[in-house]
C-alpha cells in the first residue's frame, strides 16, 4: 500500500488531491496549519474510503515544526512513496515600491522555504526506502513575470529551479521529481492574495471558467500512477481561455 504525504492538505488542490488519493486507497499523511479543517477532511476522506489518514497541524514556515513533525512519525509511517509539496499562496497584488514586506516574507517563507523544509525531511526516508516521487506544485508564474505580481513571481521561479535541481539531486537516488505549473485555478488562492476581499478575488475568474482543485489533483493522480520508468518532469495546465499570464478570452 502506497503511503503519501499531502502539504497544505485543508483546501483547494490539496484537499482535493487527498480526496483522489483516499479513493485510490493510499494511507495519507496530511499537513496544514488550520487543525480543525485537517481533521474535518482527515474524517470525511476516512468514512468514504476508510483509509489509514495521519493528520499532522504545523505552519511549513517553522523549520523546528517541521523537523518535529517528520521526526515524531510513527515506525509504521516513516516510508513516505508521494510527497505533494502543495502548501503555498499569493499575497499582495502591488508594484514593489507599494509592496508590503510582510507578504514577501509570507510567501518566500511559504513557497520556498517551506517547500525545502519539508523536502529536506522526507528525502531522505525516500532514500532509505530506495525511490519515491516528489510533485511541487508550481504556476504559470514560474515561468512569466506579470505587473504588480514580482515577489510571488520570483517565489514560483524559485520552485522551478528546486524542481529541476531536485531531479538532479535525487537521480541517482530512484526518486522522480515532478512539477505542475497551474494557470487559473479557483480556490482561496485569490482571497489570501486580496486578504479576504472576496468581490475582489471573485473578479478574477470573471468571465472565464477558471480550472478547479480537482482539476489540478486529476493531473497529480494521472502522473504518480503512470508506469514507473515514466517521469513527468514539467506539466503546465490551463484553462481552455487561458493562453498564458496575460491572455485570457473572457466573456463580456
Amino acid at each position: 500500500m502506497r503511503t503519501a504525504m499531502i502539504t497544505g492538505a485543508t483546501s483547494g488542490i490539496g484537499e482535493a488531491t487527498a480526496r483522489r488519493f483516499g479513493a485510490l486507497g493510499y494511507r495519507l499523511i496530511l499537513t496544514g496549519r488550520r487543525s480543525h479543517r485537517l481533521e474535518a477532511v482527515k474524517r470525511s476522506i476516512e468514512s468514504e474510503n476508510h483509509n489509514e489518514i495521519l493528520a499532522l497541524a504545523f505552519d511549513i514556515r517553522e523549520r523546528s515544526a517541521v523537523e518535529a513533525a517528520v521526526a515524531g512519525l510513527p515506525a509504521g509511517w516513516r516510508k513516505i512513496d508521494i510527497l505533494v509539496n502543495n502548501a503555498g499562496l499569493a499575497a499582495g497584488l502591488e508594484h514593489i515600491d507599494q509592496g508590503d514586506p510582510d507578504d514577501w516574507d509570507r510567501m518566500i517563507d511559504t513557497n520556498v522555504k517551506g517547500l525545502l523544509y519539508i523536502t529536506r525531511q522526507v528525502a531522505p526516508l525516500m532514500i532509505a526506502a530506495g525511490g519515491g516521487h516528489i510533485v511541487n506544485i508550481g504556476s504559470i508564474a514560474g515561468r512569466e513575470t506579470y505587473e504588480n505580481g514580482a515577489a510571488y513571481c520570483a517565489s514560483k521561479h524559485a520552485v522551478n529551479a528546486l524542481s529541476q535541481g531536485m531531479r538532479i539531486d535525487f537521480l541517482r537516488h530512484g526518486i522522480k521529481v515532478s512539477q505542475i505549473r497551474p494557470g487559473m485555478v479557483n480556490t482561496e488562492f485569490s482571497t489570501v492574495r486580496f486578504h479576504g476581499d472576496k468581490e475582489r478575488a471573485d473578479a478574477v475568474y470573471d468571465g472565464v471558467t477558471p480550472l478547479t482543485g480537482d482539476d489540478i489533483a486529476r493531473v497529480i493522480e494521472w502522473i504518480v500512477t503512470l508506469p514507473p520508468h515514466i517521469n513527468i518532469n514539467d506539466i503546465e495546465v490551463m484553462p481552455d481561455r487561458q493562453a498564458d499570464a496575460f491572455y485570457t478570452n473572457r466573456d463580456r
